[in-house]
């Protein structure tokens, strides 16, 4: 194969791709680790390039005779869209706790009295919720890709239903609101690249 023939240059552009979201995967299973999630987060930038250049007009789909190397890009997108939701989620619930604890300071500044038990209190708030978010992304994924949109709705109502009782703060519903719709945003649209890609 000639190194600057296009077909060369489609493969190149493909192994790299693999090599990046490869990357980025281990980034965000590194970042849950560590407990920095805000690492993880960098698993977004291929998938917003992707998802960019596609609105732009570039040509997506792997010509042929590369069929296996769009599979391999896109079952690494599939894992990405998994793991980098928990960093990504945590790292936009983290601003929103921030904004909050900013806007309820006390004009002087000290924080407000009972800020620990309120801090306490939010550990506990909706445990569970990282494991509970890796199989909301994986379903939302799996059942975008196989066309079957209804079931998203389901996985949605079954996450509602099963923390009806625990949504009883304003904190809780907050987290829950935001932690939802950034997991459902980011699986939404790593299945879009998906789809977009094979």
């Amino acid at each position: 194969m000639n190194l600057f023939s296009p077909a060369f240059g489609t493969v190149a552009l493909w192994i790299a791709a693999i090599a990046i979201v490869g990357a980025c995967i281990a980034l965000a299973i590194v970042a849950a680790r560590i407990g920095r999630p805000i690492i993880g987060t960098v698993g977004v930038i291929p998938v917003a390039t992707g998802l960019l250049l596609h609105g732009l007009g570039a040509d997506m789909p792997l010509p042929y005779p590369l069929p296996a190397l769009a599979s391999v890009v896109a079952i690494e997108v599939f894992v990405l869209g998994v793991v980098v939701g928990g960093p990504l989620t945590l790292t936009v619930l983290g601003m929103a706790s921030a904004d909050a604890a900013e806007r309820s300071e006390q004009p002087t500044g000290h924080p407000a009295v009972g800020d620990d038990r309120a801090s306490s209190a939010q550990r506990e708030v909706l445990r569970g919720g990282a494991t509970i978010g890796y199989l909301e992304r994986l379903a939302v994924i799996g059942l975008a890709v196989l066309g079957r949109f209804e079931g998203i709705a389901i996985v949605v109502a079954v996450k509602g239903l099963g923390r009806l009782g625990e949504l009883d703060s304003p904190e809780a519903r907050e987290r829950f609101i935001i932690g939802t719709l950034v997991s459902l945003v980011w699986a939404g649209a790593c299945a879009a690249l998906i789809l977009l890609t094979v």
